[in-house]
């Protein structure tokens, strides 16, 4: 098996440390810098497979390295990690199309997990096409892929980071489960296909709009559905699934439901509105 190569980019010793430590295995292939200009040198030396990067650094912090292997080595996954998250430099990490982005102190398992995905998904560079970015509008299309969903869960979880633990979890936990019935049901997990997400924040809430490219739904017409299921009947639709051969689930729509504020369908059924307000 061919070694992965990993450059690690951090100020912190210690983050050197944790990560040799998460990934001590002989497929690994781990070179160290300890500023943004030393990243950049190696960058520019050796391909690397994938880029982690802190932001804040001397020499030259991670968002402007993020920028420049975009220019030199655009094959390359740049994962970015801080201990100072804020809306614009989640923001520009997504322009820059890093990988994904996570907030310090991480634990070993969610990261080695999160490199295990960069490392296993392949033809990425295009499934997040930026159609806005400032924090308070983003505006994305996404290839309908399942592995692009889990890319962009990380960067909703991060950007919500004023909302409490447990608010900030609903919110990715609602906004998953719509932006997996699009791809899944309106796009048909076809790559070729996109979904657009927008994402807008106001003084008094936050708005998810979620489109698909497929024809819609009627709530009528979603039997195999817990939020069609009738008065006193609340698993009827697990029954009307295993007719239909369909996987075990359908309580999306009425767990996303009981997770925000507002949930408002277009009258199509391919868009879907969600509203978080703020306390």
């Amino acid at each position: 098996m061919s070694a992965h190569t990993l450059l690690l980019v951090d100020d912190d010793p210690a983050v050197h440390e944790l990560l040799a430590a998460v990934l001590r295995r002989p497929e690994w292939q781990i070179d160290s810098a300890f500023d943004g200009l030393e990243g950049l040198a190696r960058a520019k030396a050796r391909p690397y497979d994938l880029v982690l990067t802190d932001v804040r650094m001397p020499g030259m912090d991670g968002l402007e390295l993020l920028h420049q292997i975009r220019e030199i080595r655009p094959e390359a996954k740049v994962m970015v990690m801080t201990a100072d998250s804020t809306p614009a430099n989640i923001v520009r990490a997504i322009r820059d199309q890093a990988f994904c982005y996570f907030s310090k102190p991480f634990s070993p398992s969610s990261v080695a997990e999160m490199i295990a995905q960069a490392v296993n998904t392949s033809h990425w560079q295009d499934d997040i096409e930026v159609l806005s970015a400032t924090p308070q509008w983003i505006s994305l299309r996404l290839r309908c892929k399942m592995e692009t969903a889990d890319r962009l869960m990380q960067f909703v979880r991060e950007i919500e980071m004023d909302f409490p633990p447990h608010e900030r979890e609903n919110i990715a936990a609602a906004f998953r489960e719509l932006l997996m019935n699009a791809i899944e049901h309106g796009g048909g997990s076809d790559p070729d296909k996109r979904v657009q997400v927008t994402y807008v924040r106001t003084t008094r809430a936050i708005v998810y709009l979620i489109q698909d490219p497929g024809k819609g739904f009627s709530f009528d017409a979603i039997t195999h559905a817990a939020i069609a299921n009738p008065p006193g009947e609340p698993v009827r639709h697990l029954e009307i699934r295993a007719e239909q051969g369909v996987r075990p689930g359908g309580f999306g729509i009425l767990l996303t439901r009981n997770l925000v504020d507002e949930l408002i369908y277009s009258e199509k059924g391919n868009e879907v509105l969600f509203i978080k307000y703020l306390k």
